[in-house]
C-alpha cells in the first residue's frame, strides 16, 4: 500500500488511554452506554472500552453515507438502529472520523431525540477543514489535515480496516472492484 502513515499504533495506543482515563473520570457514577458506529469505529471502540474503567453498556448504529467513494453524499441512511433505550442515560456517541459534519449531526439530531441524560461525541479523528456544518466533540483522539484516510477501522470500498495505524489513501490504492468480490 503506496502513501504515509498519519498516526502510528504507538500514537494510537498512548492516546486511547488518555482518552479511556478522561471518559473514566467524566462518567464515574453514571449509567453510561458507549454507542458505536459502524462500521468504522468498531476497531476504536473495542479498544476504547477496554480503557475506561467503568461498567457500561455497548450498542450500536450504523449508516451510510460514502458508499465506495471517497467524500461523502451528505445523504445519510439508517443501515441498524440501537436495541437499547437510551432515555435517561449519559450516551457517548463513538465515531471513527468527524469529516464534514452531516453524518454526525443527523446522529446526534436522532439520538437526542430519544431524550438521553447526555450526550456527547467522542472521535478517534477530526477533520475540522472539511466542514460543513458544526458539531462539537468532545473526545478527539486526533485533529489531521483534510486527507483521505484509511486503517485501524476506516475504509475505502471494505478494504483497510485491518491496518493498526492510519494512513493516507492514495490514488494507487484505489483499485477497482470487480462483481465477484476480488479487489
Amino acid at each position: 500500500m503506496e502513501g504515509h502513515i498519519v498516526i502510528s499504533e504507538e500514537d494510537i495506543r498512548r492516546r486511547l488511554k488518555e482518552l479511556g482515563e478522561a471518559i473514566t473520570r467524566d462518567y464515574r457514577g453514571k449509567d453510561l452506554v458507549m454507542v458505536g458506529v459502524l462500521k468504522g469505529a468498531f476497531v476504536f471502540l473495542a479498544d476504547l472500552v477496554r480503557e475506561v474503567d467503568l461498567p457500561l453498556e455497548v450498542d450500536f448504529v450504523a449508516v451510510s453515507s460514502y458508499g465506495h467513494d471517497t467524500v461523502t453524499s451528505g445523504v445519510v441512511r439508517i443501515i441498524r438502529d440501537l436495541d437499547l433505550d437510551i432515555s435517561g442515560r449519559h450516551v457517548l456517541l463513538v465515531e471513527d472520523i468527524v469529516d464534514t459534519g452531516l453524518t454526525l449531526r443527523y446522529l446526534v439530531d436522532l439520538l437526542r431525540a430519544r431524550e438521553p441524560a447526555s450526550l456527547e461525541v467522542c472521535a478517534l479523528l477530526n477533520k475540522p477543514a472539511a466542514r460543513k456544518v458544526e458539531v462539537e466533540v468532545k473526545y478527539c483522539g486526533f485533529e489531521i489535515p483534510p486527507l483521505f484516510v484509511v486503517g485501524y477501522g476506516l475504509d475505502w470500498a471494505e478494504r483497510y480496516r485491518h491496518l493498526p495505524y492510519v494512513k493516507a489513501l492514495e490514488e494507487g490504492d484505489r483499485k477497482p472492484i470487480n462483481n465477484e468480490g476480488n479487489r
